[in-house]
């Protein structure tokens, strides 16, 4: 017995590293979906917001991230952009990164061609501006100078959504899906505590600490935190549509979750076979 748990210790490193590839790629592979409990927290509170809104509310949605972290964020748009189509809230998009504005798009373009909805009616993308807070402090007052058309050159003047929409302050909520900066901080220094309107958002699942103070003095109205966060909305928000489409945070955390579960039974290998050896060289001695 003793010898084959030290043989286990001294696993091939390659059998290591294929074992934890088959784990994150067999539930991807096989769309596997864990069950996904829903608790009280900054995902619920985020959701049951939006889901106060009465229809016809007006949300800027800020694509603030770039392709690194597409795997974390981009769920969180599709589900976001599914829950606001679904109520019939109007979005008009933007981005604080460049490449925001592509990711944004696909997520906008994907969920209103399932939904029927119209581009410049239900939705807009006005594209990437560079400034960060000094840009947002400018659409406080006149959004229409910062944005004169939208990402394709269409004007916005002649766009139907964009009717009675001048200034952040005509907005009933801001979301920020936020990797970095700028992000979600200059969203609620310079649009949410300067002209109080509702924060809400979502960040990678390093970023999430830093987000929790703003919670509780009140400054965001809730946060969706990494891939977990993304798989509880995703979750909230197909569990009301009758023929939702499949997601890819609820997949990501089952491969998540069967390589941890890989990686937790390694280090009790490993320690077993360590005070295996050390107790037989004792003996020997």
């Amino acid at each position: 017995m003793a010898t084959f748990i030290e043989k286990l210790g001294n696993t091939d490193r390659r059998v290591i590293f294929i074992l934890m590839a088959l784990a994150v790629v067999l539930p991807l592979a096989l769309r596997m979906n864990l069950p996904i409990l829903i608790d009280e927290g900054p995902s619920k509170d985020h959701y049951d917001f939006v889901e106060a809104l009465p229809e016809g509310s007006r949300v800027l949605l800020s694509f603030d991230y770039d392709p690194s972290t597409m795997p974390e964020l981009q769920p969180m748009a599709v589900a976001l952009c599914q829950q606001l189509m679904t109520k019939n809230i109007k979005i008009v998009s933007m981005a604080l990164w460049p490449m925001g504005v592509s990711l944004g798009n696909e997520a906008l373009t994907a969920i209103s061609d399932s939904l029927g909805r119209e581009e410049y009616v239900d939705w807009v993308n006005l594209g990437y501006k560079t400034g960060g807070g000094v840009l947002i402090v400018r659409m406080g007052s006149d959004i229409h100078s910062v944005f004169p058309t939208d990402y394709n050159g269409y004007p916005i003047a002649d766009m139907p959504i964009m009717d009675g929409i001048n200034k952040l302050g005509d907005f009933d909520m801001i979301i920020s899906l936020s990797a970095g900066d700028p992000g979600i901080p200059a969203w609620v220094m310079m649009a949410g505590d300067r002209y109080n309107i509702p924060i809400g958002g979502g960040c990678t699942a390093v970023s999430s600490p830093q987000f929790y103070p703003y919670l509780d003095t009140g400054q965001m109205v809730g946060f969706l935190g990494g891939l977990k966060g993304a798989a509880d909305y995703e979750t909230m928000v197909r569990a009301e549509l009758d023929d939702a489409p499949p997601g890819t945070a609820t997949p990501g955390m089952a491969a998540q979750s069967v390589a941890h579960l890989v990686i937790m039974l390694f280090i009790i290998i490993g320690n077993i076979a360590y005070l295996s050896e050390k107790k037989r060289k004792g003996g020997a001695k």
